[in-house]
């Protein structure tokens, strides 16, 4: 009687997994490029993050206030329209090009004949074109704020700065957080292009891993599984700040 064996059940299936496990981690100590790679990628999200938070409520308020402010003087009613203007170049260069583009045009154009950390280029990169995903983001969580909140301020003696500030920025960070937090989760996965100008983030720490050891299977699986734990982490945290917001409300 002849029993065929699955995978599962062959012993050479384990041994097999576990020689390649050896082949592309632990020999040579080649785990040290999925940390280093990991560090990278964590660092160039982190800063990239602050940067593009920053950038995109300043487009933001600078275009809601184009739209908005009304009882302005003729000469900062210019100065919004030109502000505005450049804002709107912004916004169309940035959302109109794929982000890889960006980054080589960034690495080996502006910073060409400068010698430049590529982790700072890559912070640079990734930071400009979230700010143009986040400054829409949040403008439009500021639109959608009713007028009758702007009056509100006024009625309190507060400007128009003022009112922005403790009543209208608050709200409308409660309301564009999940949207925000989405476009977090899109960048940490977009860093992973940042091996094309050789850096080695999380995604070239495997490719390096692959290219030693012929082996792709192992390197690959474990760096998707490392980008998929951190999504879980970090939508988890997300979802705790959504309800802690909540119960302030109440």
């Amino acid at each position: 009687m002849n029993i065929v064996l699955t995978a599962a059940e062959d012993p050479s299936f384990f041994q097999k997994l576990a020689e390649d496990f050896y082949l592309n981690f632990v020999k040579d100590a080649r785990w040290e490029y999925i940390v280093d790679g990991l560090r990278v990628t964590l660092t160039v999200t982190f800063f990239a993050v602050i940067i593009g938070i920053v950038l995109g409520f300043l487009v933001a308020i600078i275009r809601s206030t184009h739209d908005k402010a009304t009882n302005l003087s003729p000469f900062l009613k210019a100065v919004l329209a030109v502000l505005n203007f450049f804002c709107n170049v912004y916004l169309t260069v940035i959302r109109g090009t794929p982000v890889l583009v960006q980054l080589l045009i960034i690495y080996f154009v502006i910073f060409a004949s400068v010698r430049v950390d590529k982790i700072v280029v890559a912070v640079i990169a990734f930071g400009i074109n979230s700010g143009a995903y986040v400054a829409e983001i949040v403008r439009g969580g500021i639109m959608s704020i009713d007028q009758g909140q702007f009056e509100a301020g006024r009625s309190l003696g507060f400007n128009f700065t003022q009112t922005m500030w403790y009543i209208i920025i608050p709200q409308t960070f409660k309301n564009v957080l999940p949207a925000l937090g989405n476009e977090f989760i899109v960048l940490l996965k977009e860093t992973s292009v940042a091996g094309y100008i050789a850096l080695q983030d999380l995604t070239k720490a495997g490719d390096i891993i692959r290219s030693q050891t012929f082996s792709a299977m192992l390197p690959l699986l474990a760096v998707a599984a490392i980008y998929l734990i951190m999504v879980l982490l970090f939508s988890n945290l997300l979802k705790l700040l959504e309800r802690r917001l909540r119960k302030n409300e109440k």
